[in-house]
């Protein structure tokens, strides 16, 4: 616990340093310092739960007694015995910057007060940026391979943790192929690209799409059902020219009238006032649908795929791909 001429002291310098001290403040530093509060403002804390780190005769480390570390060594991402280290490779020099061993599983001691060692765990420990000049990377975090596939043997660097930000004032690159060879001197032969793959699963991994190229498909495409939209106007008239006949047709009788000359048949009732409800019907409901239609895929360009300012436009205005 931290005494009161210690750690106490100085949180209640830094509480008292405040510009909005009041007789409330004060009460509350009264209530902290009676309950003896450790590792106040950075005050050492008396009960942290760190295992020592199982060492290798070549590592360095710099560490303190709250369970942050830096490794400097060889590659390494579990016993002794891991990696490439392990190995006895050359060239496979490593830093590992490593916070929170064990994870939530953290612990001093064993239930006997035996002093508990940890290795490495990429898995359970709380947060890690790994540097490797020759590693694994892929295989030692357990990354499913993706498109761009598993990079073995190769210098590789790793940061995971429950939440990673790259947060940048300006710009962020991710660049693939910028040289003609690998850190270990073999010629990269291809042009890797960039997975995103959540879940670690890439079992229904997709390419991206170029947004600026489905512009010009989707923009295209609308021209084409404009035209389908033009091209069903003009058949619905020619449909309707048919129906009318249709409607009114009559055929001549086989008899004569007492002048010798044929006469015209009735008409068919039910076709006639079918014809005409069909042409009522294609008045008042298709051809306004089809309007309405027409002005909606004359709107859709503009709305989705050319007004850069417009609300539903599909491509980003800061992100790129290629």
């Amino acid at each position: 616990m931290v005494n009161k001429s210690g750690g106490g002291g100085a949180f209640k310098e830094a509480f008292s340093a405040d510009g909005r001290q009041s007789k409330a403040s004060q009460e509350e530093w009264e209530r902290l310092d009676q309950t003896n509060i450790s590792g106040i403002c950075e005050d050492p804390q008396q009960v942290e739960t760190c295992p020592r780190y199982i060492q290798t005769s070549t590592e360095k480390l710099v560490q303190n007694d709250h369970g942050a570390c830096i490794v400097f060594g060889r590659d390494r991402y579990a016993s002794r015995a891991s990696g490439y280290g392990g190995r006895g490779d050359t060239q496979c020099a490593s830093i590992d910057i490593c916070v929170g061993r064990m994870g939530a599983n953290a612990a001093s001691y064993t239930g006997d007060d035996q002093p508990i060692w940890a290795n490495p765990d990429f898995r359970k420990d709380a947060a890690r940026i790994y540097i490797s000049q020759k590693t694994d990377i892929d295989k030692n975090f357990g990354l499913c391979e993706g498109e761009v596939g598993s990079t073995p043997t190769r210098s590789g660097i790793a940061l995971k943790a429950d939440g990673i930000r790259l947060v940048a004032r300006e710009g962020i690159k991710l660049i693939t192929r910028t040289d003609s060879k690998n850190s270990q001197g073999g010629s990269v032969q291809s042009i890797q690209g960039i997975d995103i793959i959540a879940g670690n699963n890439d079992e229904d991994l997709q390419p991206m799409v170029k947004g600026s190229n489905l512009s010009v498909a989707l923009e295209k495409l609308s021209f084409h059902v404009w035209d389908l939209a033009g091209i069903v106007v003009t058949l619905l008239k020619h449909q309707m020219t048919l129906n009318k006949e249709v409607t009114s047709h009559q055929h001549f009788s086989p008899f004569c009238d007492s002048d010798n000359e044929k006469q015209l048949t009735t008409r068919a009732d039910p076709v006639y006032h079918a014809g005409r409800q069909t042409a009522e019907n294609h008045l008042s409901q298709t051809m306004e649908s089809l309007s309405n239609f027409e002005k909606n895929v004359a709107k859709f360009p503009a709305k989705y795929l050319t007004d850069k300012d417009a609300e539903y436009y599909i491509n980003s205005r800061y992100n790129n791909t290629n």
